[in-house]
């Protein structure tokens, strides 16, 4: 299997009370809690999609140069 890239950042708001449990129950395992996270979001790509997944099945999305510094954002027009 081929190493992931873990250049993503996912921000989640939970309970505090939530999230100390979840940290408990982790280091009980001893797995660090974005090792966990990063099993359960595997674990329900290949629920969803009815087979294995592998980094290489969805390109990466382009990423889009940086602005310049001062610059200002492109108005967008209605359709």
């Amino acid at each position: 299997m081929t190493q992931e890239t873990r250049t993503a950042r996912l921000t989640v708001l939970i309970d505090p009370r939530k999230k100390a449990v979840f940290e408990r129950l982790c280091a009980a395992e001893d797995a660090v809690p974005s090792q966990v996270v990063r099993r359960l979001l595997r674990r329900y790509i290949e629920e969803h999609l009815g087979r294995p997944w592998s980094p290489e099945d969805v390109p990466l999305p382009k990423r889009k140069p940086p602005r310049r510094a001062g610059s200002k954002p492109r108005p967008t027009r209605a359709r």
